[in-house]
């Protein structure tokens, strides 16, 4: 995960684009921990810009109790997440057929087994529960 952009998402999203820094610290601990998908953008987003420092070019500020962003951080930002002229639009390919039927994913033998085994016990269980309801 990219610590600067991450900051700049989050400012951004703030009214004014002021964060107090408990709210920072706390929006920063959860997409830390989001996953694969926010470490990758973030990392695409920065190398749109590779000499990033959002504190020495003014992008954000310290102010009293947390940290708001710039207009020129703003800026960037908008720099970074704008799709440019030179990437490859995505092609979309035609549905071939929408009405057949799609084939289920092959089951590893130890998954289908034990799914096999929980239908069993839950269906014995009903039985059980059945019998002793008569």
């Amino acid at each position: 995960m990219n610590f600067q952009v991450t900051v700049l998402k989050i400012l951004v999203s703030y009214p004014d684009g002021f964060a107090a820094m408990v709210d920072l610290k706390r929006d920063m601990a959860i997409l830390a921990t989001s996953g694969r998908d926010w470490a990758d953008r973030t990392k695409r987003l920065a190398a749109r810009v590779p000499d990033l420092d959002i504190f020495s070019q003014h992008l954000v500020e310290r102010e009293n109790g947390g940290w708001k962003i710039t207009v020129k951080g703003r800026t960037v930002l908008e720099f970074m997440e704008a799709r440019t002229a030179v990437e490859p639009p995505t092609k979309t390919l035609p549905a071939e057929n929408s009405d057949a039927p799609i084939p289920p994913l092959p089951q590893p033998p130890e998954r289908a087994r034990r799914r096999r085994e929980r239908r069993e016990r839950r269906r014995e269980g009903r039985e059980r529960a059945r019998a002793n309801a008569s």
